[in-house]
């Protein structure tokens, strides 16, 4: 059997005891506050993000990997018959341009654009670690990964666009206006890119109940193996609802509970929740 080496962006939000079990290595994205660079998910958490910009009214800064830093990771697999790397969506970051220019210094490295965030990149990066078990051939397994990108479904619904505000997407009076007006609106990702959906109104308990509805029912293109549900520090109640209304709106093998990395929080805020799957 061929030695494949899979690796991914952290931002892939996978949890860390799936990502040890299959050897996947990841490479994080870096925050910057005040001064002082952290590595996702490594140095920092969610929560010190949402209590520095609680306190400052600012968010943090985020960097891409750089080309160097991807190069020390595949050179460390020269010798494996391939690498096959799956990285953040090139229109969120600069993460998937370094990426490929390091691996143009090597034969055996492919990287693939997710197109996508969170754990929509995550549902590529275990598409590839079911393929690589089933003994498929490298260029098979990049063109299947490449064809499932835009078959991948993601979406999230948002509490409070403060922190959109203060990263500069969306105005401050879009903000006002949708928190006295109690509207959450739903973020999708179509063709790469962060675009806004349904808008609900009302509790965010009851916004995320009408999301997952509009979302899986009545659906015969969902392909049932697996969903995620991702949050940035929702409640237990609100998890544990999610999880029932998929069960009664579709059958999946598998639901898996993640919380989003420091880049999603940061640009997300707390209490965002979305469901990702893939579509046939």
């Amino acid at each position: 059997m061929k030695k494949i080496k899979i690796t991914c962006d952290r931002t892939a939000d996978l949890p860390d005891e799936y990502l040890i079990q299959n050897d996947i290595e990841t490479i994080p994205l870096y925050i910057i506050l005040d001064d002082k660079t952290y590595r996702d998910g490594i140095d920092i958490t969610p929560d010190d993000i949402f209590s520095y910009a609680e306190r400052t009214g600012k968010l943090p800064k985020t960097a891409a990997a750089s080309v160097q830093n991807y190069f020390d990771i595949f050179s460390k697999y020269e010798s494996y018959d391939a690498v096959i790397h799956i990285s953040l969506g090139g229109n969120f970051s600069s993460s998937y341009q370094n990426a490929y220019l390091a691996s143009q210094e090597f034969h055996n490295v492919h990287v693939i654009n997710s197109d996508n965030l969170s754990t929509g990149t995550g549902h590529i990066v275990m598409e590839a670690v079911h393929l690589v078990e089933q003994g498929m051939e490298v260029k098979s397994i990049v063109r299947t990964l490449t064809e499932l990108v835009p078959r991948v479904e993601a979406s999230f619904v948002i509490d409070t666009l403060d922190y959109l505000k203060m990263g500069g997407r969306c105005s401050a009076i879009t903000a006002f206006s949708a928190n006295l007006l109690n509207i959450k609106p739903c973020i999708e990702v179509i063709n790469g890119k962060m675009d806004v959906g349904k808008k609900y109104r009302g509790r965010f308990e009851k916004s995320i109940e009408k999301y997952v509805v509009d979302r899986l029912k009545d659906r015969n293109d969902i392909v049932p193996d697996r969903i995620f549900i991702t949050h940035s520090g929702c409640s237990e109640d609100t998890i544990k609802r999610v999880h029932e209304l998929i069960n009664q709106h579709q059958k999946f093998e598998e639901i898996i509970i993640t919380k989003a990395s420091c880049t999603i929080s940061s640009h997300c805020g707390p209490n965002t929740l979305g469901i990702l799957f893939k579509r046939i």
